[in-house]
């Protein structure tokens, strides 16, 4: 079961036999106030502030928000802008000085099963729970569709098509029963029937043990083609169900909700645990001298981790926050991990071709046979280059999901999702002036 386009890249699982093992924990953590797809939180403490692990520090009125938690105990040492790892942009930051006692807060066992749908996303909400494949979209909002929109499709994005990364093909192993759990949660708050768990192929063992355990649940395990980006949201709606999602729409729109595995098991974890979400599970893999699955406390310093790691392996060339289809480069590992961090990727020189020249489009047409999402990105691009951004947005530059196929196939190496994230940033600038 696949879809049209992708590609086949090496996919350097390297960690997928390794057991998840917990992290160190941090002297410091910094925790960047924008964790997720909506408003920024506002802090809730002073600096000064004593703080326990999992005590809520910041929050938003906003609907599409999700209030951040420390991830140890420890003194606020300050509040300040600090560069953001992902966009570099200075980002109103709380940084807090562990004590070393990891004193948590009371976070009791509740009992759940009589919960109210309503009660359910109060919870999700409020332990800031959000999608933790990358997207971060706050939780409890794609739990709470529109009226109107029916849902009648569950699928868990199993997936992990993304090359290095293993975090959700170790969740999926180590974790089956929280995941189950987390699953049928999510299901009862959206009323559905059809459930469905996407895994590539090149994941045995997790089929086996999630089929097994599925049995009788009505949660059906769907095997994929391993090709990527089969863990696309729409993609792998498309490979499971056959349904497309419209140009411009989203997958609530034909009656689906995907979530990540990941994200399913804190949901569980929320619920049934009083847990919020100040830790997760992230691969450091790459040229470091021992590569690891680690639960890893949010906030803590990249540098730290590929210590944990054993080190670089030779001399790092390039560092990125994700993988390398789709995460991006980091200019110092002095920098924290966030909620949708899910790995951790080092390269080196001998992974790195610095003598490609960037050419001109010889129309060829390789980014169009590839583009899952059937687009022409070569001409995105080209209309990025000449500011020429109606004609971009008329080419449905916004329906890219910025998987990299286009740029991975350039025989003349053109950065084209870069110039399609262009693109999409002025015609988000454009359309928040014309609401104004």
């Amino acid at each position: 079961m696949s879809f049209s386009g992708g590609i086949h890249p090496k996919y350097n699982k390297i960690t997928a036999g390794k057991k998840i093992e917990v992290a160190t924990l941090p002297k410091k953590i910094i925790l960047p106030l924008s964790q997720h797809v909506g408003a920024p939180c506002d802090p809730i403490v002073n600096v000064g502030d004593i703080v326990k692990t999992g005590q809520k520090v910041a929050e938003s009125k906003a609907f599409v928000s999700a209030p951040i938690h420390s991830s140890i105990s420890g003194t606020i040492k300050s509040i300040e802008d600090l560069p953001h790892p992902i966009s570099g942009k200075p980002t109103k930051s709380i940084v807090i000085e562990s004590d070393e006692k990891d004193e948590k807060i009371e976070m009791p066992k509740r009992e759940y099963e009589n919960l109210s749908i309503d009660e359910l996303k109060g919870i999700i909400k409020e332990a800031g729970i959000v999608g933790l494949g990358g997207a971060a979209f706050p939780t409890h909002v794609k739990l709470s569709p529109p009226p109107g929109k029916e849902i009648d499709t569950l699928i868990i994005n199993g997936a992990e098509c993304e090359p290095f990364l293993t975090t959700d093909h170790r969740l999926m192993v180590e974790k089956a029963d929280s995941l189950i759990a987390g699953i049928r949660l999510i299901r009862k708050i959206l009323n559905v029937n059809q459930t469905f768990i996407g895994i590539e192929k090149n994941k045995p063992d997790a089929i086996k043990i999630l089929t097994e355990k599925c049995t009788g649940q009505n949660i059906f395990v769907i095997p994929l083609e391993t090709k990527y980006p089969q863990g696309g949201e729409k993609t792998l709606i498309y490979a499971i169900s056959k349904k497309k999602v419209p140009a411009g729409g989203l997958p609530m729109d034909i009656g689906c909700v995907v979530q990540n595995v990941g994200t399913c098991i804190a949901v569980y974890e929320a619920v049934a645990l009083s847990k919020p979400l100040y830790e997760r599970v992230i691969t450091i893999t790459g040229r470091v001298a021992d590569s690891k699955n680690l639960l890893v406390r949010n906030g803590t310093l990249v540098k730290d981790l590929i210590e944990q790691a054993d080190g670089y392996y030779g001399e790092p060339k390039k560092l990125i926050m994700g993988g390398p289809m789709m995460g991006f480069a980091l200019p110092t590992d002095d920098l924290p991990v966030i909620k949708g961090t899910s790995g951790i990727t080092v390269f080196n020189d001998d992974d790195i071709d610095e003598s490609r020249l960037t050419l001109e489009c010889i129309r060829c047409g390789k980014c169009v046979q590839n583009c899952p999402m059937n687009l022409h990105p070569a001409l995105i691009a080209k209309y990025a280059q000449k500011e020429r951004i109606d004609e971009a947005e008329n080419t449905f530059a916004m329906d890219c999901f910025e998987c990299g196929c286009c740029s991975f196939n350039c025989p003349s190496h053109i950065p084209l999702v870069h110039w399609i994230r262009y693109a999409k940033s002025q015609i988000m600038k454009k359309r928040t002036k014309e609401k104004k």
